[in-house]
């Protein structure tokens, strides 16, 4: 193989890589479970309300 298939080949295989990385880390934090809502300003600054 010349230099530029092997550079491609390998291109190919970090871009896999990256993919099923990222699909892993969104599972994980998918099933963390619900959401929380984000919390109210009124509640932790009591004059802007």
């Amino acid at each position: 193989m010349d230099r530029s298939k092997i550079v491609a080949v390998a291109t190919g295989i970090i871009s896999i890589g990256l993919a099923i990385a990222y699909l892993l880390i969104v599972q994980i934090i998918d099933s963390r479970g619900e959401m929380l809502p984000a919390p109210m300003v009124e509640f932790l600054l009591p004059g802007l309300g």
